[in-house]
């Protein structure tokens, strides 16, 4: 049984993030390549900042916050990430929540859903996928750029234009191929 996690990576007050991550699991639902999809909302989260004595990859959590953060994260097989740009970068409360943890990441394949003005949140991803890479996760090179995306957001949700659906499936097949090569090397490092 295969997970796929999307991870909301924004919580601020009046967040697109929401509409455009709820639009995005319609998409991998009904794509078929995963049998669980759970939307992972970081402000429901609500992670304090990094409070562990313990570097993460020694795995001895004291929190009860992030062993809970820990076995979900453990539960997921591919991760997408939709994440806003803030400052040409990413959100603190990404790097916060990716910081928590090592192991649980590893091995696992990562896509980006992103947007923000003319840029559509492209930097952040670049960034994003330095960190990511560090903890042994595959960014797919397909991804999901969202230009000036809070002109389709409206109290209905978010409303893709074709371009945007063209680019969820080929990510979404992307995604399902890496885990498939990837699923042996987690294996073999449990």
């Amino acid at each position: 049984m295969t997970k796929l996690g999307i991870i909301i990576a924004s919580t601020r007050p009046g967040r697109i993030g929401l509409p455009i991550s709820q639009w995005m699991a319609e998409e991998a639902r009904s794509h078929g390549g995963f049998d669980e999809v759970e939307l992972i909302d970081l402000a429901e989260i609500n992670l304090p900042f990094f409070d562990e004595p313990h570097h993460p990859r020694l795995r001895t959590y004291i929190h009860d916050h992030t062993v809970k953060w820990s076995e979900l994260v453990d539960g997921v097989d591919a991760f997408i990430m939709v994440t806003p740009e803030y400052n040409y970068g990413i959100s603190a409360v990404l790097k916060n929540a990716i910081d928590y943890l090592n192991a649980e990441w590893a091995y696992k394949a990562v896509g980006f859903v992103s947007y923000g003005g003319v840029s559509a949140g492209t930097r952040a991803v670049q960034m994003t996928k330095q960190v990511v890479s560090t903890l042994r996760m595959m960014p797919v090179l397909d991804a999901v750029s969202l230009p000036f995306a809070m002109n389709n957001v409206d109290e209905d949700g978010y409303h893709p234009n074709e371009i945007a659906t063209g680019a969820a499936k080929a990510m979404l097949d992307e995604l399902v191929k890496v885990d498939e090569q990837l699923r042996g090397l987690r294996n073999s490092a449990s």
